[in-house]
């Protein structure tokens, strides 16, 4: 019997899941790191915009391209891996935080094409407009955009000078997407009506207030029933097609010898996006001599929030000292 509501505690858990934070909001940036917000782009009358932090000058700057998580599903480009605004403001980088059209309003296609056409603003307006060096860009994200991240090493060109996934994915067609989860189906079982009435209401580029809260069930049924893949991306990954099609998409069998250097952070007890994606994603990495390193938190969550402290601050002073190296 499918029942139709979600525990409080679950929607907790995996809100905090889906937002994949450690984030700052937008209006906390530091003082002196002034916010700017373009439109790079418009389709279907849609407005797709960025945030630009960087002083206020007309030096040109080193950049960080930012990809919030979410799923695909809720965020926007007001959630910022917590370190990175104070990290910029210090090195003097400027932070360009995206967004892009959410699932399943808009198809993965569809969305791939925003991260594509986003660097390629990023590149085009960068030293005019942005004044920054297109030359120097590391693109960054947390979970979904872990797994954005991964995609700009293939799909975009020029590539990034640098890759940071935070327990990101590289496998959209894999069992943990395409199979009932367990993990989530020990929450209550969300029903198809309600979950589809959580979305479908127009095209979204982020979520706002309750947004995220509200389309959170749509989710949680996904998962439950092994749809994510199927739902977002609009192709079968049941089928020999659906899987051919689904390839393109797939990080972890699109890298290549001119994929960028790579660091990848993720934690053992992460019950959303498993450590073995970035395990899998490392073996790639290897098998095609990119430079790159797996961070590990053990015991570390979603986020790496339940791991040891210790281990967490050292994993993010490392990933702090990689941008670094790669934007000098």
């Amino acid at each position: 019997m499918i029942r139709k509501t979600v525990s409080r505690a679950g929607i907790a858990m995996m809100l905090a899941a889906l937002a994949a934070c450690l984030t700052i909001r937008s209006d906390a940036a530091p003082a002196d790191a002034s916010k700017k917000t373009y439109t790079y782009k418009t389709v279907g009358g849609v407005e797709i915009q960025a945030d630009v932090y960087r002083p206020n000058d007309s030096t040109i700057r080193p950049a960080i391209a930012w990809f919030h998580g979410g799923a695909l599903i809720v965020g926007g480009r007001d959630s910022i891996q917590r370190q990175l605004l104070p990290f910029c403001r210090q090195e003097g980088y400027a932070l360009v935080s995206f967004d892009y059209r959410l699932a399943p309003e808009a198809k993965l296609p569809a969305i791939v094409e925003d991260v594509e056409d986003a660097m390629r603003w990023l590149h085009e307006q960068g030293p005019k407009e942005l004044h920054i060096d297109p030359e120097r860009v590391v693109v960054a994200g947390g979970s979904a955009g872990g797994y954005i991240t991964l995609l700009t090493g293939y799909r975009v060109n020029p590539r990034p000078k640098a890759l940071v996934s935070y327990w990101g994915y590289g496998d959209i067609n894999g069992d943990w997407y395409t199979k009932p989860s367990e993990h989530y189906r020990k929450e209550r079982l969300v029903s198809r009506e309600k979950a589809y009435g959580c979305v479908g209401h127009g095209i979204l580029t982020h979520t706002e207030g309750d947004q995220g809260r509200e389309r959170f069930p749509y989710y949680l049924y996904l998962r439950q029933n092994g749809l994510w893949t199927t739902e977002v991306s609009g192709l079968d990954p049941t089928t020999k097609e659906g899987r051919k099609k689904l390839e393109p998409y797939c990080p972890v069998r699109n890298v290549s010898a001119n994929y960028p250097p790579t660091l990848l952070i993720h934690g053992t007890a992460d019950t959303d996006v498993p450590y073995e994606q970035s395990v899998e994603m490392e073996k790639a990495l290897t098998r095609q001599k990119i430079p790159h390193e797996l961070i590990t938190v053990p015991d570390g969550s979603h986020t790496l929030n339940s791991g040891d402290k210790k281990l967490i601050e050292a994993a993010h002073a490392k990933a702090l000292a990689f941008i670094r190296e790669h934007l000098k």
